[in-house]
């Protein structure tokens, strides 16, 4: 395995009969850190999980939130997973290692007073057999991509997802609003999170696309449809990135796909 360090710049990639994964962060064209961070794995040719996060606060409080988080996550998922798990107990499993997560971040921050106020948001995958299951926190994403169409399995726990919900402005509005990227929470901050769980059926021919903002601001929907149309391998999550940079790349930029 790579050093912690060059998983943030390089593609990685997994590959099993049925399941196949890859990951690729990059720090886009703006930012002069990489406050993203990533990890997978593969536990059978039909289970596979993942985990995307993206960090805020302070000069290297965001890279440390979502280091963290991303570290405990992996290690808990080693530890505590096993195959004999039901659909409730692994969606029970996943909740438990993000709060725990939430406690390992919130903790270290408040540790040290040059960390105060850091977090990450989190999105923390797993598809086993026919079904999705994610624990989401904060504004990154995840996507279902089937017969051309795209659906977001997530909602954002942004201010203005909160203005569109109380039909204060469109979907279309919020999509340029000032306030964008402020997110209504967090992974870190506080020592207690309110996350959701969500399941989703998954088919072969699926794409799964796990991404942070620094991708979904910069890149459309029918964009991401037809570059998951177009290509598999490395190849895939390298034209996400593009496009992304294409389009500015004002922010850091993850993509996780899994198909």
């Amino acid at each position: 395995m790579l050093p912690a360090d060059n998983l943030k710049e390089t593609t990685k990639i997994k590959e099993v009969n049925n399941l196949e994964v890859l990951c690729k962060s990059d720090v886009g064209l703006i930012r002069e850190q990489n406050q993203d961070d990533c990890r997978f794995g593969v536990i059978s040719p039909s289970c596979v999980w993942a985990v995307v996060c993206d960090g805020m606060g302070g000069a290297q409080g965001g890279n440390i939130a979502s280091a963290t988080a991303v570290e405990y996550i992996n290690s808990q998922v080693e530890q505590l997973y096993n195959e004999d798990l039901t659909k409730d107990e692994l969606g029970n499993l996943m909740a438990e290692i993000v709060v725990n997560a939430n406690l390992k971040v919130y903790e270290l921050a408040s540790s040290d007073s040059e960390l105060a106020g850091m977090g990450t948001t989190c999105e923390f995958v797993f598809v086993k057999d026919t079904t999705v299951h994610i624990v989401h926190i904060g504004d990154s994403r995840t996507y279902a991509i089937r017969g051309g169409k795209i659906k977001q399995l997530t909602e954002d726990h942004s201010v203005v997802m909160e203005m569109v919900k109380r039909g204060e402005i469109t979907s279309e509005q919020a999509q340029n609003h000032p306030n964008k990227n402020y997110i209504t929470r967090a992974l870190g901050v506080k020592p207690e999170v309110h996350l959701d769980y969500i399941e989703a059926n998954f088919i072969y021919g699926d794409v799964l696309l796990i991404c942070t903002d620094g991708l979904s601001n910069c890149v459309s929907t029918g964009d991401m449809v037809k570059i998951c149309h177009e290509n598999r391998g490395e190849k895939l999550t390298e034209k996400l990135v593009e496009r992304a940079k294409e389009n500015g790349g004002p922010d850091n930029i993850t993509v996780t796909v899994i198909y």
